[in-house]
């Protein structure tokens, strides 16, 4: 870095960066220039020359700046971006603060783990992000780490629980090699990176070459994990059987700030939208508003093979070309010009007007406000909401629960276990939907005197046109016609009523969503509850529970030693005595008792 200059009548006439400083050697602003000469001289006119009021505001504050000569104008960007994202200057466009967007972290071990963070640091390990819906990333983590067997314990001294129930491969007790480990986790990084068509390719050849070499317990396993993978790629409406992969990115703004909504679409598929803002725009241009928040978000953000904007920005060579070295791929950021995109660009450009103009101030009650923007036919006082939980059909149970007045009714929560064979989230919530209305139908001669009878206000449906005609279908056959539907989107979180092609989208701040969001993650989060108990219960019960002498300690040997309940059953005398804990006396009533046991 250079001496403390005041003029730039020394500075080269090189690519590079330079670094402007207050009296107090606060950094206020950082810029970059292929000809640092003739950038800094820009600055050394006459105020009324200066060519925007801000830049009149920095000047007015300016003691000193310093340079950083780089070799190429690439560099000069690359640095620049960092030493915004270092010292956050107060005349720089800043994206707001990173540590409100949570990242997905995968950390740098020999046996990685996954979760959620908020701080970004240079320790090798690997960050997606940023996601603006925690709860999402919560679920995506759930996801991986269940269906990849990803370890989740900071010490790794088990095998635990989540290993006996299959969701953790036990690399503590060298259970899986860490080759293989890290196999699985180049599998999540592809997920995580949108490459869902990849990830299916990569674990269909792993699935042969097992079946080929016999491994059929290896294959299996892969073949469900692919299941799993397109279930949850079908709820997201994502079909892997295309590779466009692309961001169509919006802007508004007022003075101040800068509201930016990025439609993520991955595999030809929209899969997620994200809400973000820049601050400090006040006297910068639309064209570098679009250029800082490119450069600041794709810093760290998976970069797409295309993004998409409504028009040009600066620099657009130079980023891409740092953008395609970032990514190892080719890059292109395009102005939408086809009917298609232009309607996604208008898409964003809504969301972010919403976003920018909402009032954040909002103190009405969120029923009133509810009952005003779903035009409902009284205050939606009493709502219940439902949600479906299961692991490819296994343990399959529904939840409903009930908010009064705005505040979860706990003791009105019903729980279902389900009869529709699955996997088939659909046909359960269609079910459950039935058995709880079928209460207050007018073709039901068997009146209830419990909370069953209640005629709720509204019933939110997890789920958007597809789930709310199902609804709306399951109301006529009962002939309900006094009970208001109405279905809340997890994708933007679009609000679709019965008999409207467009979905209502209420304001981001709106105690109205805040109180929908509320109803509908309690209903989730009531199932997972209820599923996760009976997964438990009927793992945990079993006949060894009833043999005199084998406690819980014993219990868990047995099962970490045989890994099942049927191998425990299969097992002989001999191999019974080998567990750790188990003398011969109590091997023969655990052997008897089990031999007895399978006659029956």
């Amino acid at each position: 870095m250079s001496m403390k200059l005041k003029t730039p009548d020394e500075v080269p006439q090189k690519p590079g960066v330079y670094i402007m400083h207050n009296k107090d050697d606060e950094v206020i602003y950082v810029g970059k220039a292929k000809k640092l000469k003739s950038r800094l001289q820009s600055y050394f006119r006459d105020e009324d020359k200066l060519d925007r009021p801000k830049t009149q505001f920095l000047m007015r504050h300016f003691s000193y700046f310093e340079y950083i000569l780089t070799n190429t104008e690439k560099e000069a960007l690359i640095l620049e971006a960092n030493l915004i994202k270092k010292y956050r200057p107060h005349y720089n466009i800043s994206l707001k603060d990173g540590k409100q967007y949570p990242y997905i972290k995968i950390t740098n071990e020999d046996f990685p783990r996954i979760y959620i963070t908020r701080n970004i640091v240079n320790d090798k390990a690997s960050y997606y992000g940023p996601y603006t819906d925690s709860t999402h990333a919560r679920a995506f983590i759930d996801f991986l780490n269940k269906n990849f067997q990803i370890r989740t314990c900071k010490h790794m001294d088990g095998p635990c629980l989540n290993y006996q129930i299959k969701q953790c491969s036990a690399p503590c007790v060298n259970y899986i090699s860490q080759e293989e480990y890290n196999r699985n986790i180049r599998r999540v990084k592809l997920l995580l990176q949108g490459k869902y068509k990849t990830t299916i390719k990569k674990l269909k050849k792993d699935m042969n070459r097992y079946a080929k070499n016999m491994e059929f317990e290896k294959a299996a396993m892969l073949r469900d994990q692919i299941d799993t993978i397109k279930i949850t790629l079908e709820k997201q409406n994502i079909q892997p059987n295309q590779d466009v992969n692309q961001d169509i990115i919006g802007f508004d703004h007022n003075n101040e700030e800068a509201a930016v909504v990025i439609l993520s679409v991955r595999s030809g598929k929209t899969n997620k939208k994200d809400d973000l803002v820049l601050k400090g725009i006040k006297g910068f241009s639309d064209k570098q508003i679009r250029t800082e928040f490119i450069k600041q978000y794709y810093s760290t953000a998976p970069l797409p093979d295309e993004i998409i904007l409504e028009d040009d920005i600066e620099d657009k060579d130079v980023i891409v070309e740092w953008l395609e070295e970032k990514a190892n791929h080719k890059i292109k950021i395009t102005v939408a010009t086809d009917g298609h995109y232009i309607t996604l660009i208008k898409i964003a450009k809504k969301n972010a007007h919403i976003s920018l103009t909402e009032n954040t101030k909002e103190e009405e009650n969120p029923l009133l406000t509810l009952e005003k923007y779903l035009n409902l036919p009284r205050l939606p006082y009493h709502i219940e909401a439902f949600d479906i939980s299961n692991i490819s059909g296994i343990y399959a149970v529904a939840s409903m629960v009930v908010f009064e007045n705005g505040k979860p009714a706990k003791k009105m929560y019903r729980k279902f276990k389900m009869n529709t064979p699955g996997p088939n989230d659909f046909a359960m919530m269609k079910e459950v939907i039935t058995r709880r209305y079928s209460h207050i139908s007018p073709n039901n001669t068997n009146n209830t005197s419990d909370s069953l009878s209640i005629h709720p206000d509204l019933v939110l449906i997890d789920g958007g046109k597809g789930q709310l005609g199902m609804a709306v279908d399951v109301f006529k056959k009962l002939n309900i016609t006094d009970v208001p539907l109405a279905g809340l989107a997890k994708k933007f979180e679009e609000v679709y009523l019965p008999g409207q092609t467009n979905p209502i989208i209420l304001p981001r701040q709106s105690s109205a969503l805040h109180l929908l969001q509320y109803v509908r993650d309690e209903s989730h989060r009531f199932a997972i509850t209820f599923h996760r108990k009976l997964r438990s219960k009927a793992f945990t019960k079993s006949i060894l529970d009833d043999i005199p002498g084998v406690g819980k300690k014993r219990k868990q040997a047995l099962l970490t030693h045989f890994e099942s309940l049927d191998n425990i059953y299969n097992a002989s005398f001999d191999e019974i005595c080998q567990v750790k804990g188990i003398n011969q006396k109590l091997a023969k009533t655990i052997y008897e008792t089990l031999k007895e046991d399978k006659k029956e």
